[in-house]
């Protein structure tokens, strides 16, 4: 991945930069496999540089962060997960436009 803006968690690190951050966190619950999920990594991507010091982009890969995404029930990728103040806030799954995206982390 080209981009320094999106951060990437695991199942090791993922409490203390998505839970306990300060910020907004939105993460992208991927696979390589995934046909949407590719669809959606370029959104992604737009949106880690779009909201810079407003808010954190994450991308979790559920087959090598398979117990964080057993913990919020991700059934289907890509599952798009809204966190504010270490509280699940809202949740898309499979692939939705920029806009939807952008409004998410704006509400």
């Amino acid at each position: 991945m080209a981009n320094d803006n999106v951060i990437i968690v695991n199942d090791n690190n993922f409490d203390e930069i998505v839970l306990k951050s300060d910020q907004p966190v939105l993460v992208d619950f991927w696979a390589a496999w995934c046909g949407p999920c590719k669809m959606v990594g370029p959104i992604v991507e737009e949106l880690a540089n779009d909201f810079v010091g407003k808010a954190k982009i994450c991308k979790l890969n559920v087959d090598e962060a398979g117990r964080t995404a057993q913990a919020y029930g991700v059934m289907s990728i890509p599952t798009l997960i809204l966190f504010k103040n270490g509280e699940e806030k809202d949740r898309v799954v499979g692939f939705r436009p920029k806009s939807d995206l952008a409004r998410l982390l704006e509400s």
